[in-house]
C-alpha cells in the first residue's frame, strides 16, 4: 500500500499543482487512497517532496553538489527572511509554508557542520555541534544571501 501510495502522490503533484497537505489528501481520497496529514508529511520527506511557487515538487535524488548547492542558495535568497544565532542552534525564518523546501534543499548540500535540520512552516532549526559552529555557519549563510545579490 505505501509504495502505490507514494505512486499516487508522485502522480497528482506532477500533473497537477498541489499546494497543501489538505489538498493533496483530497485528491488521494478522490483515488480512494485514505492518507493522515502524518502519513503524508512522511511520505512527502521520504519522496522528497518540497513545496515551491508552483506547488509541490519532488527533488531530484541524483543532483551534484553543485546544483544542489545552486538550489539552495536560488531558494535561501527567495524565502529566507531571517537568521538568528542561539547557543549552538541556528534559526532561520521563512515565508510561510517554504520552511520545509529549504531546510530539504540545505540538508541535500550536507554540510558537515550542521548536525541536523527541523522545519516548521516558517522556521527552520539548525543544531551544530557548539555555539562557535552554529557562528560560522550562520556567517556561511549571510555569504550566501550577499553573493545572491539580497542583504
Amino acid at each position: 500500500m505505501k509504495s502505490f501510495r507514494h505512486g499516487q502522490i508522485l502522480k497528482l503533484i506532477r500533473s497537477r499543482g498541489i499546494f497543501t497537505q489538505e489538498e493533496l489528501a483530497r485528491a488521494l481520497k478522490e483515488l480512494s487512497v485514505d492518507a493522515t496529514q502524518v502519513t503524508l508529511s512522511r511520505d512527502m520527506r521520504e519522496l522528497g517532496i518540497v513545496k515551491t511557487p508552483e506547488g509541490y515538487r519532488q527533488l531530484g535524488r541524483e543532483v551534484s553538489s553543485e546544483t544542489s548547492a545552486l538550489q539552495f542558495a536560488t531558494l535561501a535568497s527567495e524565502f529566507l527572511r531571517d537568521i538568528r544565532h542561539a547557543q549552538n542552534q541556528v534559526v532561520l525564518k521563512t515565508a510561510p509554508g517554504h520552511a520545509s523546501s529549504v531546510a530539504v534543499a540545505l540538508d541535500d548540500e550536507e554540510w558537515p557542520e550542521v548536525v541536523g535540520t527541523l522545519a516548521g512552516d516558517d522556521t527552520i532549526l539548525l543544531i551544530c555541534p557548539d555555539s562557535k559552529t552554529a557562528g560560522a555557519v550562520r556567517n556561511r549563510l549571510m555569504k550566501i544571501l550577499t553573493e545572491s545579490g539580497r542583504k
